[in-house]
């Protein structure tokens, strides 16, 4: 298994901002889901306002490996002014938006098959109408293609 390590991400925004995600939890929840966790680590910010990465892994009473890979993307409500005191409140996160990414793995399928599955769909959410090389590495792949979580 891999070490579970700090990722380095850049969003779609103009222009790009690289998101460093550092690992803040690795565990085995009490029904047997392997759980990990990143978070950016902007000084600035309250931890609950910053970008978190959440990966899950179980296996099916079928034995079908499930793997959900989640990012969060916090957004903080905007202050304006102050109040008679001279007083201004924090800001809070006004709400989150969310992705998820979910796999499952039959115990009879390979990682090429798992790989072209992931590939075909990350090549029409990117809308890649040319042949492009498929990942193989990366917390992604290591998750939902290999597939093992971070130690």
């Amino acid at each position: 298994m891999a070490q579970q390590a700090s990722i380095t991400v850049f969003d779609g925004a103009t222009p790009p901002v690289s998101h460093v995600l550092v690992p803040v939890d690795n565990k085995t929840l009490p029904d047997g889901t392997r759980l990990a966790v990143w978070r950016e680590n902007i000084a600035s910010l309250p931890a609950v306002a910053q970008v978190r990465l959440e990966q899950r892994q179980r296996t099916l009473k079928s034995g079908t490996v499930e793997t959900r890979t989640r990012v969060i993307v916090p957004v903080m409500e905007s202050i304006s002014g102050q109040n008679a005191s001279g007083y201004t409140a924090a800001p809070k996160v006004a709400y989150e938006d969310s992705h998820e990414d979910v796999s499952y793995a039959h115990p009879r399928s390979t990682s090429a098959g798992r790989n072209l599955a992931k590939q075909i769909l990350r090549n029409l959410g990117n809308n890649v109408a040319v042949t492009t090389p498929a990942v193989t590495a990366g917390v992604l792949y290591d998750a939902h293609v290999a597939p093992f979580m971070p130690t």
